[in-house]
């Protein structure tokens, strides 16, 4: 970390572009299976999904799609760096509910036995 980080404005700034492309795609964030898969989803991204979305901006829902887990990837990060600093940081309910299910898709990813372990 090269300075001081504001951690707050950027969990804020983060949380509402989640929220704006969770309603283009029509999220509930209170439903732990679509939140759960979209997760897995994010964290299974492929670098053709990308290159699609840059060809194809017409596209709405897939650029939606691309950025959310584009975001998906700053949010882990930011979560990272907080805890590496000490400072506990999050955002509102869609925050959380990407977060956790976040979490426990890397969780299982780490887990020798595919069995989920908390973060």
């Amino acid at each position: 970390m090269a300075g001081f980080e504001n951690y707050t404005e950027q969990t804020r700034e983060i949380e509402l572009e989640i929220e704006r492309k969770g309603i283009i795609l029509g999220i509930d964030w209170t439903d732990d299976v679509q939140v759960r898969a979209l997760a897995r989803e994010a964290l299974d991204q492929s670098a053709a999904e990308i290159r699609l979305a840059a060809t194809s901006p017409i596209d709405h829902k897939l650029m939606a799609r691309v950025d959310l887990f584009g975001l998906a990837g700053i949010m882990l990060k930011t979560m990272e760096e907080c805890a590496r600093v000490g400072f506990e940081c999050h955002g509102g309910p869609a925050w959380k509910a990407f977060g956790k299910a976040l979490w426990a898709e890397v969780a299982l990813r780490k887990s020798p036995e595919g069995t989920p372990r908390e973060p």
